[in-house]
């Protein structure tokens, strides 16, 4: 299953890996030349080994040319900025977007950090911290050579308002720039302004200046600005009926090193050399190689075999390799020494929704919670090693705010406590247990996961039938939109979560606020949680300014969410994951938990 960002979304920032690099090159106007000097000594380079890549950048190159070959299993839910989701989505985002912030390239600590991309600094607040304002930077173009203006950001930030029709990205910015002087923006397709600028709350009193007026104070605004929704969108391309809207996430103008050369959705992806992306202007990317293809549709363990003949360099999904390559990795040195395991922030989990008729009682709920084989899922998800350690928390151990709890304790051995279980559909109500449906995608590890909790919860006579369905559109539409779910009494979900930045809010706020619950597609609340104590942590979560009292609220949230049993969770992530020897400069990065696509070249030039 692919990682969401906020879905999966992101996957952690709030990882404690130490890894990312420092690239400062320069490129001329046409991208023919780039030259790129070496991260520094306190990057730990590293030529290769085993988890090098955790802390080290493997095989630092300043080598340009030749063309880096990716491979997924399936299409992403959108590369529209707006719409985009997946955690690994956004991280092949930064081949061709840029927003006003963006997570560092840089070795450590820094590579969580949020630093200026199209912005000059991060942004100047006010004393109510309710006003934002940020400067552009010199020399930003779209790949056709306009210059980057402060009205296309905003024009691209107010795009996030119209979710009638762009479904599935998060909504932060628009439930935070609601409401301004009493206005009800109903986004740039419904916007009678005759340039489609009309939101009061982003203001542009110059090409160089762009000013946001928050509903409130909000802590995390650059985070916010570092998600891909802060990238400059083309008014008169979106407005196209035959390039925009909807149809925007196949002809995204690029902001970045790279633009698309074609785009055949669910079998393949190219990118080239953007001749009007300059370094001088962009602290953050390189452009080392000429090409990136990226080939989807792809069984796994067809992937595996690309990638170990060398025909394919990275697995951009980054949910890791199946059992065959993973027991040669383990087995010998001469291949394990091109693998990782990272810790991805992610924490894999069932959302069980309280709103289908037989979960609605919250001892049916907890029935499910205790009779669940977590070894089994463990297993299934590719054991301690490549799968990810047993789960007894919503909030994963790199948190901040995490503490070790086991409100469903299942035996020494996490296959179960059956006992409890039927305890609890006695309290219920149905003591011979129910039916219900366990939704899964139809790609790589999922289904097996979904069997593994079919057949435990069997055993207490729970009877749960797997429904698959298409990985492209399983969060956006499938879990994302709650009729469909309710329709097709989908009361378990199989997801993965990350936070979105590295706070608490930006982990939670998306997942469990009953007040974000999206009836019209991305949603991202599956369980539909709404629990008044856990609306309240959030809200207090985006002010306080105490690291200590935030961290104390994300403790908080967490065992009440798992009190109200709306989510299983089975694995702390972590996936076992190969790259190709020839490619250059690879580490794992913070900010999403898996390999930054961004710095990548090959050491062949092919």
């Amino acid at each position: 299953m692919t990682h969401r960002r906020s879905r999966v979304a992101f996957a952690a920032t709030s990882v404690v890996l130490t890894v990312a690099v420092a690239a400062c090159s320069s490129s001329k106007s046409g991208g023919t030349t780039t030259t790129t000097k070496p991260t520094s000594a306190s990057s730990s380079a590293a030529t290769s080994g085993y988890n090098a890549a955790l802390t080290s950048v493997v095989n630092p190159s300043t080598k340009t040319g030749g063309t880096l070959n990716f491979v997924s299993s399936s299409d992403v839910d959108s590369f529209d900025g707006t719409r985009a989701y997946y955690a690994n989505t956004w991280d092949m985002q930064r081949l061709f977007d840029r927003g006003l912030m963006a997570y560092d390239s840089k070795p450590g600590a820094g590579g969580a950090k949020v630093v200026p991309d199209l912005a000059t600094a991060p942004g100047q607040v006010s004393a109510d911290g309710k006003t934002v304002t940020y400067t552009l930077r010199d020399g930003i173009k779209f790949q056709d050579g306009t210059p980057i203006t402060s009205k296309d950001i905003k024009y691209g930030i107010e795009r996030s308002f119209s979710s009638d029709v762009l479904t599935g990205g998060p909504t932060y910015a628009s439930d935070l720039l609601s409401g301004y002087e009493g206005q009800t923006y109903p986004g740039v397709y419904k916007d009678t302004d005759p340039n489609k600028l009309g939101l009061k709350a982003v203001e542009t009193p110059d090409d160089k200046t762009i000013v946001f007026h928050l509903n409130k104070a909000f802590a995390d605004w650059d985070y916010i600005m570092a998600l891909p929704l802060s990238t400059p969108v083309p008014e008169k391309v979106d407005q196209d009926p035959a390039t925009g809207g909807a149809k925007y996430q196949y002809h995204v103008v690029a902001t970045g090193p790279y633009m698309f050369q074609s785009y055949d959705p669910g079998k393949s992806v190219v990118w080239v050399k953007n001749p009007n992306w300059d370094k001088s202007s962009d602290p953050i990317r390189s452009q080392l190689v000429d090409k990136i293809v990226l080939t989807q549709g792809l069984d796994p363990d067809e992937m595996d075999k690309r990638l170990q003949s060398g025909a394919a360099d990275i697995e951009v999904e980054g949910t890791g390799v199946q059992a065959t390559l993973q027991a040669k990795i383990l087995t010998d040195a001469s291949v394990k020494k091109n693998a990782d395991d990272p810790i991805t922030g992610f924490t894999r989990y069932f959302a069980i929704n309280t709103q289908v008729p037989e979960l609605q009682n919250v001892d049916c709920r907890k029935a499910i919670e205790y009779a669940a084989d977590k070894v089994a899922l463990q297993t299934a998800r590719g054991g301690p090693i490549g799968g990810g350690q047993i789960a007894t928390t919503m909030s994963p151990p790199t948190l901040v705010g995490y503490q070790a709890a086991n409100p469903y304790p299942s035996g020494a051995d996490n296959t179960g406590d059956l006992t409890q279980a039927k305890a609890e559909l006695v309290k219920c109500g149905k003591p011979s247990g129910f039916h219900t449906n366990i939704a899964t995608t139809n790609k790589g590890k999922a289904p097996k996961v979904a069997a593994a909790l079919q057949q435990a919860l069997a055993r207490v006579g729970i009877q749960a039938d797997v429904q698959q369905f298409d990985a492209s559109s399983y969060y956006s539409t499938t879990i994302g939109t709650p009729s469909n779910v309710h329709a097709k009494d989908l009361g378990i979900m199989e997801a993965g979560w990350g936070a979105d930045w590295p706070a608490g809010y930006g982990f939670y706020s998306s997942i469990v606020d009953g007040r974000k619950i999206l009836t019209q597609g991305g949603n991202s609340n599956y369980a539909e949680e709404n629990n008044p104590q856990v609306n309240a942590l959030l809200d207090k979560l985006a002010t306080d300014p105490s690291a200590d009292n935030r961290a104390q609220y994300t403790a908080q949230i967490d065992q009440l969410v798992m009190g109200d049993a709306v989510m299983l969770p089975f694995t702390y992530d972590s996936a076992l994951v190969y790259r190709n020897p020839r490619v250059t400069n690879v580490y794992i990065t913070n900010a999403f938990g898996i390999y930054d696509f961004v710095s990548m070249g090959v050491s062949d030039g092919k």
